[in-house]
């Protein structure tokens, strides 16, 4: 019954969401304001609709209900629990149906905290936010329908794929999903500005809020899946250039862009046509993620579908939705004529050379991920982009970024002297360069990436820092409670800043110095790599809730210390007939030591691969840092208030 009922809600939904793409947009058209009063209610009956269908579904991977198709094949009875509620969104079905709710979330959320949008603009965003609800909907009814029934329940499901058992994946999608579908706000808002033809400061002020918090949900959802990575697929990566994780890469790049740029339109009231277009670029990189991971014409770890017809269909929506907008940005390019006039040498340039930096290196990310694919259309060659070229490619575009940054940040509008900014820097700068030094007199190789690394994490941090205590003013008095009072914008812009800065030198630091060891050990053997001992103790046979395992004891020790005992395992799911590695990690602040088990050999001995990884919980940490630097952003007050709004002028009939 309740399975029949989550259907039925979710087919009332999609009628709603045709009601709202519709009915507002004609009113706002004719300046009918019963028409446009529509949408607010259609928006969060939409919501708790998709909401009831969701939680249907959830219900029935919870109570393990074998009558649904969807359930059987991606669910166990003997599964904890906890995988059994991700389980709904762990496949490509209850997946699309979550992204579908986040849809009308936004939406619902436009409706209720967008009191202070002028009528016919609200109307017209949460017109365009519904028609992206409708092709989502019928998407999942016409071709991915997650509540199909088993004319025969089998007394048991298929289980759920292995390496999407964990916590880390648990959280990961819900978090991703927010990221991407948040985006939609940011597209709804600039095609509603067009239609409207007007983009000014106050649409800037009002952008920026929802661009942020898609930011922020996919900075930590990337975060997530990178951890998961690391830690479960035991190859002691954490980032492999796989197209799905560059799908979600990309969206997340031009989002940072449009952050930048947004705050121009809102303080100076340029780059207007430059922060539409990334509007609609980052909604539409967000639909060319979904295409990547369902369709099938990439090949990755991380698809959920390889079914051509839903490729088609979703492909069908990119091109609608993203073609369509950037036919109207161009019909209404005169409409975006920028007030604010600046000089070579301002803030306003530095932030076009950042999106500039950022647009391109998303573009090269775009570039390396889809030429596979082109190349076997056009050439016929089946060819393999991996982590070199994007090394190679990628890396200088963000050398550069880090550069700019800290000076950028410090320019003031409209005209500078870029002199005086980097005479603000220069105890940075030296500071920088010092840590540099030190730390390639201190390695043993010869390699610059680490030092790099370093002094551009301490650039860009120390850059922040000194963003904050000049922006209390030149009189030495009262500083420290003049930095207390600071906007929380400025303190999610300095925090932001070091999350990126923390990230660049945990990248760089890890990536040039860690130590990798493989050998054959034997059972109370031990063998050293770096400063560390580590003995296998012993390896035996378990059984978990749903899974075999072979767990190695290991002790790690140092001058005669015992630092820990770690138990990496290999865990075999016979209900899916699949393998995994779990990978035994000592975490501390400066390092850690990963230990990951192999085959066993002929003569009893097994496989044991290590690894010191400097600095790697520095990456993840850098990630929370810049989320919660978007957090403080975030909340300020003029934001939550949309202050912009009171200023704005009234909207011209068309």
């Amino acid at each position: 019954m309740i399975t029949e009922l989550g259907h039925f809600t979710l087919i009332l939904a999609f009628l709603i969401a045709i009601v709202q793409m519709v009915v507002p947009m004609i009113g706002a058209a004719k300046r009918w304001p019963g028409w446009m009063a529509v949408a607010e209610p259609a928006a969060n009956a939409q919501f708790l609709m998709t909401a009831f269908a969701f939680g249907a579904l959830m219900h029935g991977f919870v109570t393990s209900d074998f009558s649904l198709k969807l359930v059987v094949d991606n669910s166990h009875s003997a599964k904890p629990m906890l995988y059994k509620i991700a389980g709904t969104w762990g496949n490509h079905e209850g997946s699309m149906l979550l992204w579908v709710l986040i849809v009308t979330l936004f939406g619902a959320c436009a409706a209720w905290f967008g009191g202070a949008l002028p009528p016919t603009l609200k109307a017209r965003v949460l017109s365009v936010q519904a028609a992206i609800a409708v092709a989502f909907f019928a998407f999942i009814l016409f071709t991915s329908n997650p509540f199909l029934r088993m004319a025969v329940p089998p007394f048991d499901g298929r289980d759920l794929n292995p390496l999407l058992q964990d916590p880390g994946l648990a959280f990961h999608p819900p978090f991703l999903y927010l990221g991407y579908v948040g985006f939609s706000m940011a597209y709804s808002f600039a095609v509603a500005a067009l239609i409207e033809g007007r983009v000014d400061a106050a649409w800037g002020r009002w952008v920026r809020p929802w661009t942020l918090a898609a930011w922020l949900f996919l900075t930590i959802g990337i975060g997530l899946g990178s951890w998961w990575a690391y830690y479960e697929l035991g190859w002691g990566g954490f980032w492999f250039w796989d197209p799905v994780e560059n799908a979600s890469f990309m969206p997340w790049l031009l989002a940072a862009a449009l952050l930048h740029s947004a705050i121009v339109v809102e303080k100076r009231e340029a780059l207007k046509s430059w922060t539409i277009l990334l509007a609609i670029l980052a909604f539409g990189f967000s639909l060319i993620g979904t295409f990547i991971v369902r369709s099938g014409v990439l090949t990755s770890v991380h698809a959920f579908a390889s079914d051509p017809t839903r490729g088609v269909f979703i492909l069908a929506i990119l091109a609608v939705f993203t073609g369509g907008a950037l036919v109207l940005f161009a019909l209404r390019a005169g409409a975006m004529e920028a007030k604010g006039v600046f000089g070579m040498v301002s803030r306003e340039s530095a932030l076009v050379v950042n999106n500039i930096l950022l647009a391109v290196s998303c573009f090269v990310v775009c570039t390396g991920t889809l030429w596979p694919m082109l190349a076997e259309m056009a050439f016929d060659r089946t060819l393999s982009v991996g982590p070199p070229f994007f090394d190679l490619a990628f890396t200088p575009f963000m050398v550069v970024l880090g550069l700019v940054l800290p000076v950028g940040a410090l320019l003031p509008w409209k005209r500078a002297r870029i002199g005086r900014a980097l005479w603000s820097l220069r105890f940075v700068l030296v500071l920088a360069l010092a840590l540099a030094a030190l730390a390639w007199a201190l390695q043993t190789g010869r390699s610059a990436l680490g030092p790099v690394g370093l002094f551009l994490g301490a650039w860009i941090v120390g850059g922040a820092l000194t963003d904050l205590w000049i922006r209390t003013g030149r009189n030495g008095a009262g500083r420290l409670g003049r930095l207390a009072r600071l906007p929380r914008a400025d303190w999610g812009r300095a925090v932001a800043h070091s999350g990126l800065g923390v990230t660049i030198f945990a990248i760089a630091g890890l990536t040039a110095w860690q130590q990798e060891d493989i050998r054959v050990v034997q059972p109370g053997e031990s063998y050293g790599i770096g400063a560390y001992q580590l003995t296998l103790v012993e390896v035996e046979e378990g059984r978990g809730p749903n899974y075999a395992t072979t767990r190695a004891a290991v002790e790690l020790t140092r001058n005669g210390r015992q630092l820990a005992m770690l138990y990496p395992e290999k865990r075999f799911y016979p209900v899916a007939g699949m393998p995994t590695t779990e990978a035994a990690i000592d975490y501390r602040l400066l390092r850690d030591v990963y230990v990951v088990i192999g085959d066993d050999q002929d003569d009893g001995g097994w496989v044991l691969r290590t690894y010191i990884k400097p600095f790697a919980g520095w990456i993840w940490a850098g990630c929370l840092i810049m989320a919660l630097g978007g957090g403080l952003s975030l909340s300020d007050r003029r934001f939550r208030v949309a202050g912009g709004a009171r200023r704005a002028a009234p909207v011209p009939a068309e």
